[in-house]
């Protein structure tokens, strides 16, 4: 997921869906669940994904990932030919037979490489299941192959090597990175705040109390001031994988008469500001607010234990104005 992260923020994507990877603000992985039976030959696989937190709102396309290790034995290597094919099955289920998903070809055994099938066609049938199962064989000329001798033996695999179902969805509603937050550490605000100041204490020592200056300097006009975001230091690295910081920018100064038309004033702002300089007892002045903000991608592991691709909007300040 990491170099899928990277390679939609590139825009090299290396993906069986480009498409909808492009329209896609949420991408959700889930790692498999399934083991292999511990035979000599392994002649099939199944794969199993829990994929009971899924949003089922806007949903584009599905893959299943396969990652097939380089195997270096020529031994076992012999007999594998370019006509050998990897096939992908749905599991067959009580009276439901296995159906055949999709045929590709075997190519370069001896690099690593990520076996993509796009699976959306059937997806789009079982999207409401709690769990989605699969089962891969290796074909040469009907004789069924050792899956382990092609490299895709499961022991011993690092949690990042594991095969993974990515399901690429476009909400429309306006996600919140506050409720993500809030889903780690309680429901509630109190849990929330006690959560964060935790959190921050823990990576950060207590700042220094410098003198207060007897000058008070005069406040510039509002703009964009820096603000670095830092979530290791805020302690959220354990679950945010990238970026692990951005820069957010911050606006700050005050709107006085008259207002500069940089800074985008509503009618309403300039009536508010003249009448504020006019008598400021009678009238608060308007305040150095956002105007325009852009979106940024983050990659975190959700409550749920899955690594998530989301696109958070109004995360950076692009520019500031008076309202």
């Amino acid at each position: 997921m990491l170099s899928l992260y990277w390679a939609l923020s590139t825009g090299e994507v290396n993906t069986s869906t480009v498409h909808q990877a492009g329209m896609a603000n949420t991408i959700t992985s889930f790692v498999d669940k399934g083991q292999d039976e511990p035979l000599s030959i392994l002649r099939r696989q199944r794969y199993y994904f829990n994929i009971s937190s899924l949003e089922k709102e806007g949903l584009l396309g599905a893959e299943l990932r396969i990652l097939r290790k380089p195997f270096m034995d020529p031994l076992r290597a012999f007999g594998t030919q370019s006509g050998t094919l990897l096939r992908l099955y749905t599991c067959a289920t009580g009276k439901q037979k296995a159906k055949l998903l999709q045929l590709r070809p075997f190519e370069d055994h001896r690099m690593p490489k990520w076996e993509v099938f796009d699976i959306w066609k059937l997806f789009k049938s079982f999207k409401n299941n709690a769990q989605v199962c699969f089962e891969l064989e290796a074909v040469d000329r009907g004789r069924l192959l050792d899956l382990r001798s092609l490299g895709l033996d499961r022991s011993g695999r690092r949690n990042k090597e594991k095969a993974f179902f990515v399901v690429f969805s476009c909400t429309k509603k306006h996600d919140l990175f506050y409720n993500e937050i809030k889903a780690r550490s309680g429901h509630d605000n109190k849990t929330v705040y006690e959560y964060l100041f935790t959190q921050r204490r823990m990576r950060r020592a207590p700042l220094s109390r410098g003198k207060k200056p007897n000058k008070q300097v005069p406040k510039p006009r509002c703009n964009r001031k820096q603000l670095h975001v830092n979530f290791k230091e805020m302690g959220w690295d354990d679950w945010i994988i990238a970026p692990l910081d951005y820069e957010a920018f911050h606006c700050d100064g005050i709107c006085d008469f008259p207002i500069r038309s940089h800074l985008e004033p509503t009618n309403h702002a300039i009536i508010q500001t003249l009448m504020n300089s006019m008598d400021p007892n009678s009238t608060p002045p308007t305040c150095c607010v956002p105007t325009r903000l852009s979106p940024i991608s983050i990659l975190y592991i959700d409550s749920a234990n899955n690594v998530v691709y989301k696109q958070y909007e109004d995360m950076v300040v692009e520019s500031c104005g008076c309202r």
